[in-house]
Formats: structure tokens, C-alpha cells, sequence
């Protein structure tokens, strides 16, 4: 059976009237600004923001990134990330160096700091993500997943083409 689109079965916004869902956009916003607030609570007792630990995590899985490059994987702007590379640096949670395979380019990575900070909170992140789909079956988890993801994929590559 052919996939149809599901915004065909979403009310529009200029259809949504007194009564009607929320749009998913702002479901998801909705979403984003909550876990957000629960990572930053997690965090605020050491100093680091949940934006600061998006973009460590960012490093984790993908080591010696540019501060542009970081800025756009962390979704953030080029000068909040200047602003965040510099607390980050003075802090000993990354490390800024040449590129081995440019010397002209510097890129950015985690310290051994970094690595353990990430280390020490993974469990604590992971009990979050956990009683964030608490309400879900396994299944309908891993489908969550598969879902944002596509969705992610179907907005980046029409604003890439």
C-alpha cells in the first residue's frame, strides 16, 4: 500500500479552528523546550547549559569539527558557538588544534575532561530520554525514532536541493 502524505490527515492551520490539535511543528517545539528545561536543570549544578552539552555530544560522535561546522550541527549561531568554544575551552572540556589533514584549518575536539564529563552524565541523560517515551511501547519508541528521523530527513533535503 502506496504511503499518503499525513499532512493530508493534519488540519492546516488556516483549517485548525477553536477545539483543534495543536500542529505537530508545535508539538515538537513544545517537546524540544521541555527537555531542554530538564537539561539544563540536570546541568545547571555543574555551570554547563543544555546547549553546551549538545554540542559535546556533537564532539563525541563526530571528533575534529570546525566551530562553523559545530555551530550547525548544535543549531546554534556561529557567535553563540564562538561565545560557548571559549566557556568550553576555559573549562578544559575541549580542545582546539590543527587538522591533521589541513594544517591550515583548526577544528575542535573533547579532552579527556570532556570524555569523562560525558561519561559521568550518560546515565542520567539516558533515564531522561527513557521517561521522556515512559508512555510508549519499545515498538512505538523505536518508531518515534525512525519517525523523527525521517522528518528530519524530508525538511534538510528539500532545503538542501
Amino acid at each position: 500500500m502506496p504511503k499518503t502524505p499525513a499532512a493530508a490527515a493534519s488540519p492546516t492551520l488556516s483549517q485548525a479552528g477553536e477545539g483543534a490539535e495543536p500542529t505537530l511543528l508545535y508539538l515538537m517545539k513544545q517537546l524540544e523546550l521541555a527537555v531542554r528545561s530538564r537539561l539544563d536543570d540536570l546541568f545547571r549544578p555543574i555551570g554547563l547549559t543544555a546547549l553546551q552539552y549538545t554540542a559535546l555530544t556533537v564532539l563525541e560522535r563526530r571528533p575534529d569539527l570546525s566551530a562553523a561546522e559545530l555551530a550547525r550541527s548544535s543549531f546554534v549561531t556561529t557567535q553563540t558557538m564562538a561565545d560557548m568554544v571559549t566557556s568550553l575551552q576555559a573549562r578544559g572540556l575541549i580542545e582546539r588544534h590543527r587538522d591533521p589533514t589541513d594544517r591550515r584549518r583548526l577544528v575542535l575536539a573533547l579532552t579527556a575532561e570532556g570524555w569523562r564529563l560525558l561519561s559521568k552524565y550518560r546515565v542520567e541523560v539516558s533515564d531522561l530520554e527513557a521517561q521522556m517515551v515512559s508512555g510508549l511501547t519499545a515498538e512505538e519508541a523505536v518508531a518515534l525514532r525512525r519517525s523523527i528521523q525521517a522528518c528530519r530527513s524530508a525538511l534538510t533535503s528539500r532545503h538542501d536541493s
